[in-house]
């Protein structure tokens, strides 16, 4: 397309050159013929100026250009050079990752084969020594962890006597109940209240890591009652709460005193769906607990699998106010393996337990969606630690390790034992000791008379007392 400028410049020069052929025609006498040769000359001049300048203009133009161009295309050479030194050094070090890493799997195959053969090894050892013991029995002491905090006292013998029997009238057994609760109330109030300590090894070392708080209550006669043979009826007379402030109370003294011999320790408190749920228990424990929070890294709550399966508006809050406090939570009582990782873990979810022969049995392969090898790499991916409780037998150990379980809790290693008195001596003379416990460990029990007779214990002895004599 024809620019303006050209089309005015052809436009002024028409007219100079006419302009030049009307002077001589008009002012020096010339003809009209003569006056339009030269006019035309004129024009033909103008015009071949005009495009050698422009021919000219453009030459300079274009080698701007070209000059740019050269520049450019220098500078993209460089660029490239640069691209291509770079792609060359990570190639290199691409390739000496590559062998490095080799080498390492290499290594890590050899190591994995290694700790597979002697595995293998340690399994017909325990093997052996289990026939061993199977054809001569052979009790082993074994040392109680932290002899400073731990008492050795074994529990006295469970004897349940059976009240006489009396016809079942419903107003009855509603009175027992009610009397039971009294009972239980009463050595609440009279701080009967005891903290057995369990501890949580790691596998296969069998370090002590954790310590459960077990529950225990003393009547009046000093029985000893399980938390399952008074639990119930406290929750049915609204002791629970009381209770679970308590126990935090006493968990937290005892994690205090552990942690002046190690910091890397830690205890589980158990609590009940009773005191997430009533407000008011709720928010006295929760008082304490933002008073203790620097204690939070290393005190670990404890529910139910049933508690975490029916919370309902108020005890996910509740549950949620601890997590926020930095609270770590641990289920127990896991009757199957059902289990929604991601779920539990954004709930503050860090520890689940799950009972060895849970986790061994054949038929859960069946009735989960996972099977059991895997569920400790499963949990692990969500930061969750599964602990293997209710260990029995070195057999089910050796087991375990195959599952990659990573902690262990049982009779095996230690049963329950109650707190030292805070100023007792670590070196104090301890009492009598029963060389054939159960587990083969050396525990203790208290002297009693020859002439004692057997005393009932669990609730049937709350109850016996609560109705008084027949």
């Amino acid at each position: 397309m024809i620019r303006i400028s050209t089309i005015f410049i052809a436009i002024c020069m028409v007219l100079l050159a006419a302009s030049l052929g009307f002077v001589l025609y008009s002012v020096a006498g010339i003809s009209g013929s003569e006056s339009a040769i030269v006019a035309l000359a004129a024009l033909t001049c103008l015009i071949l100026y005009n495009a050698v300048s422009m021919r000219l203009r453009d030459r300079s133009d274009v080698g701007g250009q070209i000059a740019d161009l050269s520049r450019g295309t220098a500078d993209l050479a460089r660029q490239v050079a640069e691209f291509g030194r770079r792609l060359a050094a990570v190639e290199g070090r691409v390739a000496s990752a590559n062998s490095t890493g080799a080498d390492r799997m290499q290594g890590m195959a050899g190591e994995i084969s290694e700790l597979g053969g002697l595995v293998r090894q340690l399994a017909a050892s325990v093997a052996h020594h289990e026939d061993l013991l199977a054809a001569a029995p052979a009790v082993q002491p074994v040392a109680a962890p932290r002899d400073d905090v731990l008492q050795r006292v074994a529990p006295a013998p469970t004897v349940v006597v059976a009240p006489p029997p009396r016809p079942a009238a419903p107003p009855e057994v509603s009175r027992s109940q009610t009397q039971l609760i009294g009972a239980i109330k009463q050595a609440i109030d009279e701080n009967r209240l005891d903290i057995y300590l369990q501890p949580m090894v790691t596998l296969p070392q069998r370090k002590v890591r954790y310590y459960e708080a077990v529950t225990r209550l003393r009547d009046e006669r000093d029985q000893v009652l399980a938390a399952e043979d008074f639990i119930e009826a406290a929750e049915a007379g609204g002791l629970i709460g009381r209770i679970d402030h308590m126990v935090m109370l006493r968990c937290v003294q005892v994690l205090r005193r552990l942690m002046i011999r190690s910091k890397d320790v830690g205890v589980f408190c158990n609590v009940s769906a009773a005191t997430l749920s009533d407000p008011a228990h709720f928010t006295q424990c929760l008082d304490f607990l933002e008073a203790n929070r620097a204690l939070a890294p290393s005190f670990v709550l404890e529910f139910k699998q049933a508690t975490f399966r029916n919370l309902g508006p108020t005890e996910s809050e509740n549950l949620a106010a601890l997590a926020q406090r930095g609270y770590r939570f641990s289920i127990d009582h896991v009757s199957d393996l059902r289990l929604e990782p991601r779920e539990l873990a954004d709930r503050g979810v860090r520890f689940i337990k799950v009972p060895a022969a849970l986790l061994l049995d054949a038929k859960q392969i069946a009735s989960t969606d996972i099977h059991p090898s895997d569920l400790s790499d499963l949990l692990g991916r969500y930061g969750i630690d599964l602990i293997a409780e209710r260990i029995e037998g070195e057999r089910s150990v050796v087991d375990l390790l195959d599952y990659d379980v990573r902690f262990g809790q049982g009779f095996l290693f230690a049963p329950p034992r109650p707190l030292r008195p805070e100023g007792a001596s670590a070196t104090a003379e301890a009492p009598q000791t029963n060389p054939q416990d159960l587990n083969g460990a050396s525990t203790s029990a208290p002297v009693s008379s020859p002439a004692a007779p057997p005393r009932a214990t669990g609730s049937a002895a709350l109850a016996r007392r609560a109705l008084g004599p027949n």
